[in-house]
């Protein structure tokens, strides 16, 4: 096994994972710390003799990261939630994408001599669709309201698919990128044609997946057989779409979102495990491809040997702007136009504050996908080099600028959701305490049975278990104090329970040393101890 394979295999993701580490230590952005790590050690590298690089593999991106980030994210989301904003991520994620790709292919095309019209279209849908990783990690960690984080979710599971999808009409008008049937001439009619035929197989097989692999996971009970499908599922899902020159990112949201929606009729273990996996798929993923994009940079300028760097320079700041000013001009003028012609948007739907539009308008960060897709152009492509070079130029950018001032901007607009904690902790404790009151009139039913007389104390222990977990839920919204600052019963109980478990781990532990029991036993018990201390946590 040679350098540069043991550098893709192991040291790049144990690199990213060291990086991302350091980074949630310290409290700083993941995104941002790695996109920088990778910018100065491809840079390090490059002056290094002999020193591996690591081009970016666009199958790689587009094959093994991009579905399972995409239905990761499409079972953490809401279907509620997507339908209630389904008119302003449908602006984004299809009218803003084909409006940045216009005005970017426009002026690249005015801007580079020589450069064809449908090869800076082809750059426009590259650069247009947003990576919304970096700007919904600072939006949850800062508190951004509920509806804001759901449209920037919605707007990044659904624009790649449009973006692609333009991409490989623009391409294949191009003469090179081999993605769509050659010989198909670069119209208005054709686009719209290919785009519809995309849009609509990948809906139509994702909704047909989606119904089958929601038969499967009722059939199968099993959670670790059910995770396991659970895994194939995004890539079952692109592939099936791509087959069929659909759109495979379409149809891997839909069977995320309609098994999210479904994931309560599972079982309790399916959804623990599930969790848990996804979690841990997300952070590698996520880790390896925000390094991979510094990484780009030493091969990047390699192939723009030659030309005027001042020249280069230019585009780039101007391509760069193009993709900032567009998206904050759409996000304006999608939110209020609308809203002066129609009545029934008016009366319908609430005005949103200019804080909240400028907080969606700036969340334009770009990511991998865009470097994946330009990546894909053969080499005989119109102006490769150089659409590599503006593309990276426009990830990069808006990652540090954008990612960077996202978070200042969040607080000087004072856009928060504190009223809406405060709304959900309320709901939250009702509901509880409406759960525990069922829960307890079942118990009296099952009493009538006739075991309260033999098993008082069972009895004794879910009535007590049932109520703590009521008052727990209402406790909670004092922050866990009294009145007086003094601890709750249900803190209280926390505590000191937590605290029984820690002594009851390091007697296993201690007897396990001391070979008294086996190491199997051990894991088996602890695993008892550490699922009592989650439901603790949740409680």
């Amino acid at each position: 096994m040679d350098l540069t394979t043991v550098l893709q295999l192991v040291l790049l993701p144990a690199g990213a994972v060291a990086v991302a580490g350091f980074a949630r230590w310290r409290g700083w952005s993941v995104p941002l710390l790695l996109v920088s790590a990778g910018l100065v050690v491809g840079l390090i590298a490059a002056q290094v003799p002999g020193a591996p690089e690591y081009e970016l593999d666009p199958e790689l991106v587009l094959f093994g990261f991009l579905p399972p980030l995409l239905y990761s994210a499409s079972l953490d989301s809401s279907y509620l939630r997507l339908r209630d904003v389904r008119r302003p991520v449908a602006l984004l994620s299809i009218g803003l994408v084909l409006f940045s790709a216009a005005v970017i292919g426009l002026l690249t095309h005015l801007l580079v001599p020589g450069l064809p019209l449908a090869a800076a279209f082809a750059l426009g849908a590259i650069v247009a669709p947003p990576d919304a990783v970096a700007a919904i990690a600072v939006a949850r960690r800062l508190g951004l309201p509920r509806k804001i984080i759901t449209i920037l979710v919605g707007e990044s599971l659904f624009n790649d698919a449009t973006a692609l999808t333009a991409f490989r009409v623009a391409a294949g008008a191009a003469g090179g990128a081999g993605l769509v049937v050659g010989g198909v001439g670069f119209t208005l009619v054709t686009a719209a044609g290919q785009l519809l035929y995309a849009a609509g197989v990948g809906l139509a097989i994702g909704l047909v997946l989606a119904f089958a692999f929601g038969k499967l996971m009722n059939v199968v009970r099993d959670p670790l057989i059910t995770n396991a499908i659970s895994l194939l599922i995004p890539f079952g899902s692109y592939l099936a779409a791509e087959a069929a020159h659909a759109s495979g990112v379409l149809s891997v949201v839909v069977v995320g979102v309609y098994l999210g929606h479904r994931m309560n009729r599972t079982t309790y273990g399916t959804r623990v495990v599930s969790y848990a996996v996804w979690k841990v798929v997300d952070f590698l993923l996520e880790t390896v491809v925000f390094l991979l994009i510094g990484l780009q940079l030493p091969l990047i300028l390699r192939g723009l040997a030659g030309q005027d760097p001042v020249r280069v320079a230019g585009y780039a700041l101007a391509v760069f702007a193009a993709a900032i000013v567009a998206r904050v001009i759409w996000v304006f003028a999608g939110t209020h136009l609308p809203r002066m012609l129609s009545a029934k948007i008016r009366a319908r739907e609430e005005r949103p504050p200019a804080s909240h539009i400028m907080v969606i308008g700036w969340a334009g960060m770009r990511g991998v996908v865009s470097l994946a897709a330009a990546f894909t152009l053969p080499a005989d492509f119109p102006g490769r080099d150089l659409i590599l070079f503006l593309t990276f130029v426009v990830v990069i950018g808006t990652l540090l600028v954008q990612g960077l001032s996202f978070p200042w901007l969040i607080k000087k607009l004072r856009v928060t959701s504190e009223a809406e904690v405060f709304r959900d902790n309320l709901s939250e404790a009702a509901a509880q305490q409406a759960a525990a009151g069922a829960a307890l009139a079942r118990l009296e039913e099952l009493t009538r049975e006739g075991v309260l007389e033999t098993h008082a104390d069972v009895v004794d222990r879910l009535r007590t278990h049932a109520e703590r977990r009521a008052m727990g839920a209402w406790e909670r919204l004092g922050g866990g104090t009294g009145p007086e600052g003094e601890e709750t019963p249900s803190a209280l109980y926390k505590r000191l329970r937590r605290a029984m478990l820690e002594a009851e781990r390091s007697v296993l532990v201690r007897m396990r040393d001391e070979r008294r029991i086996d190491d199997e036993v051990l894991r088996r018990v602890t695993r008892e101890l550490d699922y009592e201390e989650a439901t603790l946590a949740r409680e």
